[in-house]
């Protein structure tokens, strides 16, 4: 007589357990993504400058040896000396104590207009590619009228129509931005909702909110994170440019692109007024953009060895 084999079946995993083998998976996706990030050099070192420049951004004020509009009159375009190192302005306002204050509001400006066009942009993205059908013709429609305009043409007539401010610049900049986020999450949305998981969700009668911003976001949002991080140097620069031809941070507020304005009739005769600022906004946008390449190829697997 033949024996039948024995058959040993596992035992299903418990709630727990599977729960701990996704944060598992998790944990081993974080670690790959940090090993891919630390292999880039010129990200590592963007992320230094960039920590450095935050820090200025927060404790610069306090270090600086002026007020920012502190006027001195006997002072009035002085070179780069020992008590004014980036020198004064045309009003004797001391450069450097303006370029310290003027960090956390062009950095800001950036941070901010980035987080109002990722927000707005990631949202309608989200609905277009999960609903699909006529919100997606709608939600895609109007995103395609407004790609139509460029995006610095559309940030000034919104600042036209709003009033010039530095408020109102950070707003236009982010509602400018919208197409990029939404067309990105879109296709992302798209290929993600056609996962098995998503299925299951779906036939386990979870409700549209809870897949969406419960199982399908959470996935997609490598993408978003990268785009919103070379984002940032595209608004730091937006908006500059609108303070630099007025619509922006008014006088005499120390912002760099309002910096810039103020010093373009002193190319002349006093080269740090504009020197100074644009460096400053060089190094933002440069240490940014290299931290955004980072994450780029530390958080989609296609760049990784």
């Amino acid at each position: 007589m033949g024996q039948g084999v024995a058959r040993v079946e596992r035992p299903a995993a418990t709630g727990r357990e599977a729960a701990l083998s996704g944060t598992g998976r998790r944990g081993g996706a974080l670690r790959a993504s940090w090993r891919a990030f630390r292999r880039h050099p010129a990200a590592l070192l963007g992320t230094v400058v960039l920590l450095l420049l935050i820090a200025v951004a927060a404790v610069g004020p306090r270090l600086a040896p002026y007020a920012p509009d502190e006027l001195g009159m006997a002072v009035l375009l002085v070179a780069p000396d020992r008590a004014h190192p980036f020198g004064t302005d045309q009003y004797g306002r001391d450069v450097l104590t303006r370029v310290l204050y003027g960090a956390h509001l062009s950095l800001g400006m950036g941070l901010i207009s980035v987080a109002i066009g990722a927000t707005l942009g990631g949202l309608l993205g989200l609905l277009a590619g999960y609903f699909g059908r006529w919100v997606d013709i709608l939600i895609m429609r109007l995103i395609d009228i407004q790609l139509a305009f460029p995006g610095i043409l559309l940030a000034m007539g919104i600042v036209a129509v709003l009033g010039p401010s530095l408020q109102n610049a950070m707003i236009a900049v982010g509602l400018a931005s919208i197409p990029g986020y939404a067309r990105v999450l879109r296709g992302a949305v798209l290929s993600a909702k056609e996962l098995t998981y998503v299925e299951s969700a779906r036939a386990a009668g979870c409700p549209h909110t809870r897949i969406m911003f419960r199982h399908i976001f959470p996935n997609v949002l490598a993408p978003l994170i990268v785009l919103a991080t070379l984002g940032v140097p595209s608004a730091i620069l937006t908006a500059s440019g609108l303070s630099f031809i007025g619509l922006g941070a008014q006088p005499p507020t120390p912002e760099w692109g309002a910096m810039l304005n103020d010093g373009r009739q002193y190319l002349d005769k006093a080269w740090w007024l504009t020197t100074f600022p644009g460096l400053a906004i060089m190094l933002a946008v440069l240490a940014i953009n290299l931290l955004g390449d980072g994450l780029r190829d530390a958080l989609d697997p296609r760049y990784r060895d």
